[in-house]
């Protein structure tokens, strides 16, 4: 049987009503990037390891160990977060991923620990050089939409440019209850929520007034410093249609190697780009992976990948070959070691791409 987290997140991914937004650039705008410049020139030395070559145009990332099932019986902290993180950037990896709870449930009964997800983003933006940050997702019940956009445009300067916003409507009720957050109307309350967040980030002042949020000339000072993309995860029709519309990237999860369900999703995302007259290229294709260690962790659902380093360079040529731009990988289990397994495969698919 699959990870509870893993199959939970899959649960949510493909539930309906979940819309996020799109942001546009300021026009114009060039604030920070001198800023941006000055930084990397005095950050840490060039990584010792060269990144691997990546044909084909995927990226590939990794969500990072935050939560008590990623550790050896405890949640992991600060050290080894930060040490997983800048891992995977001298492996060459392009992104590094935080889910956002505020604890886990199991079907049991027994809570497991998470840290913050924007607090652990914020650090590993400050921690690494090159690596994009991304949330997959960040939930707007947890934090107002005028602070989530103000956080989302002072992290993004803290990372030089490097911030991917995940927005969702969360789905975890135990945390609602333990914390008092409302469990009524998410899909409602989201959506205004991205009305707020949405243009603040383009630099516009916002006067809003709905049913579960107000503002009245609010604005950010400073505004971003570019285009914050917006990545949103789902695979129902509305879902579907609604990242179309409105996203940067989509998100669909959690696989192993491609298969006909991921096919079919890919289907029904060129359809509803086909129905919003948007043109195909401006979608970021990504895609949750779970790929174990067999050597390691024996199980493994229909649904993840489990062989040899072989094996996994073979399904990640497969997945570039789909058109995916992004693999987001959940690796079991989360250590160094398994990172080391996942630039062998890369280096070995570069190999093989290079003698075809």
């Amino acid at each position: 049987m699959p990870d509870q987290r893993v199959e939970a997140f899959r649960q949510a991914f493909g539930s309906e009503g979940m819309p996020e937004g799109r942001l546009h650039a300021v026009p114009g705008k060039q604030v920070g990037r001198s800023t941006w410049t000055r930084r990397r020139s005095t950050t840490r030395s060039v990584m010792s390891r060269a990144r691997p070559p990546r044909l084909g145009g995927v990226k590939v990332g990794v969500i990072l160990p935050a939560a008590e099932a990623d550790g050896h019986g405890e949640t992991p902290g600060w050290p080894e977060i930060r040490s997983f993180a800048r891992a995977a950037e001298e492996h060459g990896l392009d992104s590094v991923w935080m889910f956002d709870h505020l604890f886990d449930q199991t079907d049991a009964g027994s809570v497991e620990g998470m840290h913050e997800a924007w607090t652990i983003a914020s650090a590993v933006a400050a921690t690494t050089d090159r690596v994009q940050i991304g949330t997959l997702v960040l939930c707007t019940s947890f934090r107002s939409p005028g602070l989530t956009a103000k956080m989302a445009a002072t992290a993004d300067e803290v990372s030089a440019g490097r911030m991917i916003l995940g927005l969702g409507a969360g789905w975890h009720d135990p945390e609602y209850d333990a914390f008092g957050f409302p469990r009524d109307h998410r899909v409602a309350r989201f959506e205004e929520s991205l009305e707020i967040i949405a243009p603040l980030l383009r630099g516009e002042r916002v006067t809003f007034a709905g049913r579960y949020h107000t503002t009245r000339d609010a604005r950010l000072v400073p505004p971003p410093g570019r285009r914050i993309p917006i990545l949103v995860a789902g695979e129902g029709p509305r879902m579907v249609r609604l990242a179309a519309r409105h996203a940067d990237a989509w998100n669909t999860a959690w696989y192993g190697a491609p298969d006909e369900r991921l096919s079919r999703q890919l289907a029904a995302l060129t359809e509803a780009l086909e129905s919003e007259d948007r043109a195909p290229g401006t979608m970021t294709r990504t895609v949750g992976m779970v790929v174990r260690d067999p050597q390691v962790d024996q199980r493994a659902d229909e649904d993840e990948f489990s062989g040899s380093v072989g094996e996994l360079a073979h399904a990640i040529d497969a997945h570039a070959r789909l058109g995916i731009d992004h693999l987001i990988v959940l690796l079991q289990p989360m250590t160094e070691s398994s990172l080391g397994r996942l630039r062998a495969a890369l280096e070995l698919r570069a190999g093989l791409k290079t003698l075809s």
